[in-house]
């Protein structure tokens, strides 16, 4: 089977140190063309792939015929319109999360996905990441019994600020940059639809770059989320049950971390996870060696390019994509109007 011929549209930071190194290695993948507004940032997206035209708009890139899918890293507010007009040129999308910045402008995305009949995969890659994919199968098999609260923390320390992630207007806010990514991992972690937030936000540096969310779900359980980009290096997952606590750090933990439900079991739990430390060292490694410390990204384009080679369906979506921007704007309505706000039933 001839390799799939990828165009990559925007060629900042996440893309140069992610998706770039990543898309140049894979056997099956031709990078065919580039597209990127600052000429500094072309440049060195052209060391990746030498071969690949180049064009300083992602208009320009998709006029060419010779192109089977595109990735979209694009700034938040070219999303939409950027999807669509791949979609409709028949291309298949990999698009880098939020599918937009409002629902209409998400509802737009959706139709036009239907009619191309092409796969339209978000950048939701934290699923494909091994810590959070066996806390969800340990929580499904009932290695702590019936869970019944989970809570995370997702924030990062303040840094130089692109011009557009300063306003939300233009997609910035650590709603759909942080929260966007648990929010996700919720629905498939515990393979429940959110039905219900609340929601604080502030703008403590920049437009709404903190916030706080008590979700609720359609069993009735409840999660708390806290989501920050002008504070620390953490991201964090607990999810409590009746028989124990799981937990996992995306930054540190080489597997899910399990504590009993009296105090000398924790202390047994902390003596074997020092030893078993050693065990994990090459994951630790791999940790390091890949993009960013996160291999769910590798990961999770073979998993697009599988899907565009095959034409077949795959998670997650722009479906997936499209709920998780409705649970974002549920929560700022929340904070908006100081009420719980109830969601609509998560058909297909």
């Amino acid at each position: 089977m001839p390799a799939l011929r990828i165009g990559l549209m925007g060629c900042g930071q996440i893309a140069l140190s992610t998706h770039l190194p990543v898309l140049a290695h894979l056997p099956d993948v031709q990078l065919v063309a580039l597209a990127e507004t600052d000429s500094g940032c072309l440049k060195k997206a052209s060391g990746f792939a030498p071969k690949a035209l180049t064009f300083d708009h992602y208009e320009k890139l998709l006029q060419l015929e010779e192109m089977d899918a595109v990735v979209i890293c694009l700034p938040n507010h070219l999303h939409a319109e950027a999807a669509m007009a791949a979609l409709q040129r028949g291309k298949h999308v990999y698009l880098e999360k939020p599918l937009a910045t409002n629902l209409k402008e998400g509802q737009k995305v959706l139709t036009s996905w239907q009619q191309a009949g092409t796969v339209g995969m978000m950048g939701f890659n934290y699923r494909f990441n091994p810590v959070y994919l066996d806390l969800k199968q340990q929580i499904s098999s009932g290695k702590i019994g019936p869970w019944v609260y989970a809570r995370s923390v997702f924030s990062t320390p303040l840094r130089s600020i692109l011009e557009w992630k300063r306003s939300r207007q233009t997609g910035g806010g650590a709603l759909l940059d942080l929260a966007s990514h648990h929010i996700d991992l919720v629905r498939f972690i515990f393979h429940q639809e959110i039905i219900e937030v609340s929601a604080k936000i502030d703008s403590i540096q920049t437009e709404d770059d903190q916030a706080i969310l008590e979700l609720r779900l359609a069993n009735g359980s409840r999660v708390q989320s806290f989501f920050s980009i002008s504070s620390v290096e953490e991201d964090r997952l607990e999810v409590y049950g009746q028989s124990g606590k799981l937990s996992v750090n995306r930054y540190l933990s080489p597997d899910v971390e399990m504590n009993g439900p009296t105090l000398e079991r924790i202390r047994l739990r902390q003596l074997w996870r020092s030893l078993k430390a050693l065990i994990h060292l090459p994951y630790l490694f791999d940790k390091i060696r890949h993009s960013n410390g996160e291999p769910s990204y590798r990961k999770a384009l073979v998993h697009f390019v599988a899907a565009a080679k095959g034409n077949r369906p795959t998670t997650p979506d722009f479906y997936d994509g499209y709920r998780s921007l409705e649970i974002v704007a549920a929560a700022e309505e929340s904070a908006k109007t100081g009420k719980m706000i109830s969601l609509p039933d998560a058909v297909r």
